[in-house]
């Protein structure tokens, strides 16, 4: 079997549609470093895009015909541009589908033309690292371009953002889109989800002989079902509560009041309280990172994860039993990543403990009777581009 993704999607392009595509494009997916359930709530967020990409391969077509294929489990689909109306798509082909709604709602139909798309990812599905927005991104930059879009990076997240809202069915926010197109090598992208403004903050993780080990738990996760979707409800309603536009403009007295007068119950206070301490948290951070460096942000990592654990409900016992065991075995600070319910957790971590780290995860879950883990490193790195 041919090797490189690249490779890998070329060869599926000639079996599915014979000949050369247009191009080869990819995209990231990401570990958002810190600020959890923030995007949706006009936060901030703190993400790098890592190594893992997903690769498409385009070619487009002289009529309005639309065929996708992937080497993941899944069948090609053909249909046509007229029948992209906005509706759910149940498969995989939502993603890139979607994405090509998205940009024909932005630019108008009588722009585009029907394509071919071969895809090929290895990021991994349902860990926490946004498989389906490296799909949306990779896609998205390869139609902006055959389609003389000139839409601009921080528009093609919005449309694969808004993919994956009303194809796909995921009420998410916008971070994981920025992260894909917008990620820099060694470098997080610091998002204001309101403003839309990004700018690169260096990690300096080699700098300071620390790496990041990311445990995939491999309890798989859907944002298209209840508890992700139960959570921005939640959070909507203590913003309509305290009369605000979102939580982003809240304060910590301010949640309290409500709570103590009966405008917040309980489970609305919790929602609401992380999203209020996690922006302060990415806040923190950044500025920890600019004014001290990376091995000083670990404890604020950890907060992250008990208020995501706490007040968010959103872990699982896989995930903090990792989180656990690489604190244990001398991670700086530890948390879960992604949208939670399962997916992954990350460990800031000396280099020269990288290895004792990943034994005692391994140890741990073995001990707790759970599926055996994946356990790797990832690094910051570059976005969205083509490739050939």
């Amino acid at each position: 079997m041919i090797g490189t993704r690249e490779d890998r999607v070329l060869e599926l392009f000639a079996e599915h549609f014979g000949g050369r595509p247009d191009g080869v494009w990819s995209a990231p997916g990401r570990v958002n470093l810190i600020g959890e359930h923030t995007d949706y709530n006009d936060g901030f967020a703190l993400p790098f895009a890592i190594g893992h990409r997903a690769v498409v391969a385009v070619r487009l077509r002289h009529d309005e015909r639309v065929i996708v294929a992937t080497t993941a489990p899944g069948d090609p689909v053909d249909t046509t541009l007229s029948a992209l109306t906005g509706e759910r798509i149940a498969s995989w082909a939502a993603y890139p589908l979607g994405v090509a709604w998205a940009l024909g709602e932005a630019h108008g139909r009588d722009r585009l033309t029907g394509f071919e798309l071969a895809v090929h990812s290895d990021v991994p599905i349902g860990a926490g690292l946004s498989s389906s927005a490296a799909i949306e991104c990779a896609a998205a930059l390869a139609l902006d371009e055959l389609w003389s879009l000139e839409s601009g990076r921080p528009a093609l997240a919005l449309a694969g953002q808004r993919a994956e809202n009303t194809v796909v069915g995921a009420p998410t926010g916008i971070m994981d889109q920025t992260a894909s197109l917008l990620g820099e090598a060694d470098a997080a992208v610091f998002l204001d989800c309101r403003s839309l403004e990004a700018e690169a903050v260096g990690l300096g993780f080699e700098r300071a002989g620390l790496e990041v080990l990311i445990v995939n738990t491999h309890v798989s996760h859907d944002h298209a079902t209840g508890g992700y979707a139960s959570r921005r409800a939640a959070c909507e309603r203590a913003a309509d509560a305290l009369h605000v536009v979102a939580l982003r403009d809240a304060s910590l007295d301010e949640l309290r009041a409500a709570r103590d007068d009966g405008r917040l119950d309980d489970e609305a206070f919790r929602r609401a309280r992380h999203v209020v301490t996690e922006n302060a948290r990415v806040l923190d951070t950044v500025a920890t990172l600019r004014d001290v460096g990376a091995a000083a942000i670990g404890s604020l990592l950890d907060a992250s994860h008990a208020s995501m654990r706490d007040d968010f409900e959103i872990s699982v016992p896989e995930i903090d039993t990792a989180v656990e065991a690489m604190r244990s075995a001398g991670a700086l600070g530890a948390r879960l990543t992604g949208g939670g319910f399962g997916g992954s957790a990350i460990g800031l971590v000396p280099s020269d403990d990288i290895g004792a780290v990943a034994d005692a995860v391994l140890a741990a879950f073995s001990r707790a009777g759970f599926r055996e883990p994946t356990v790797s490193t990832v690094s910051p790195s570059a976005g969205a581009r083509r490739e050939r």
